[in-house]
């Protein structure tokens, strides 16, 4: 195992190796035998995994297994493998709204790699479209636009892709708000309430912390208005609109 690049890098370095990781590799090849597995599919991080899986069938008396890898797909922030511990994802449950716009988030040149990857063009026609772009008759945005209603259209209609399309351009090129802005009623209180708890109380944020850190940067707004105060608070009267990000919004009654 120490032969794994990753382990052999650690363990020249000095740096702790847990025995749990020595484990694993081992769990998952007894579980080929188990199964007696003909193919295993997974990611080219599993490499190592499944080629262990060959090795243990071997020494089982089984015929070694095929190992097929496929490319990992790169989250959002075009960084890391995309994964909901990153909260780099697109969720293949979410709304075509939200779909449709995190891939239009997305890098021009990561594009390509999700196209390759995730849509039904053909190599060829991708690399024509790569070319079209580069010589500038055909834009980039076109081009995104285009993947983002394919994706949209798998996993829910062609007309809710062109919805999401209507909607997207209504919010971020007519610089609009969403037709579909949720709303929520809360008690009318004497007690100003504390704008980043209430980010996070209404799921526009993940924590207070991170609430603080969108309002600091600019990326929230009460009213339409961007808020740079991240103790600000809130009359707990009236409505107000609360906008995280580009794409978040929550309408708030209080009576």
């Amino acid at each position: 195992m120490l032969e794994r690049d990753d382990f052999k890098k650690r363990f020249k370095a000095g740096h702790d190796i847990s025995i749990l990781e020595f484990y694993y590799p081992l769990f998952q090849a007894h579980d080929s035998v188990v199964l007696k597995a003909d193919v295993e599919l997974g990611g080219t991080d599993q490499k190592f995994n499944l080629l262990m899986g060959r090795t243990i069938q071997k020494r089982s008396g089984q015929s070694p297994q095929i190992v097929l890898t496929m490319p990992l797909l790169v989250g959002t922030d075009g960084v890391q493998k995309m994964s909901k511990s990153y909260n780099n994802y697109i969720g293949i449950k979410e709304s075509p709204k939200d779909i449709f716009g995190k891939v239009m988030s997305i890098t021009d040149d990561l594009m390509w790699c999700y196209y390759e990857l995730l849509s039904s063009k053909s190599l060829q026609e991708i690399q024509g479209m790569k070319q079209a772009v580069t010589s500038g008759g055909l834009h980039p945005k076109k081009v995104k636009t285009d993947l983002a209603k394919e994706i949209v259209a798998r996993f829910h209609s062609r007309s809710e892709a062109d919805k999401a399309e209507e909607e997207f351009a209504k919010v971020f090129s007519k610089h609009g708000l969403p037709s579909d802005i949720e709303e929520v009623t809360l008690p009318v209180s004497s007690e100003p309430r504390g704008l980043q708890t209430l980010l996070t109380e209404l799921s526009l944020t993940p924590s207070n912390s991170e609430a603080r850190r969108l309002v600091t940067q600019g990326g929230v707004s009460v009213n339409e208005k961007k808020i740079s105060d991240p103790m600000m608070k809130l009359e707990c009267k009236g409505e107000y609109l609360l906008q995280v990000g580009k794409r978040k919004f929550k309408r708030v009654f209080f009576k």
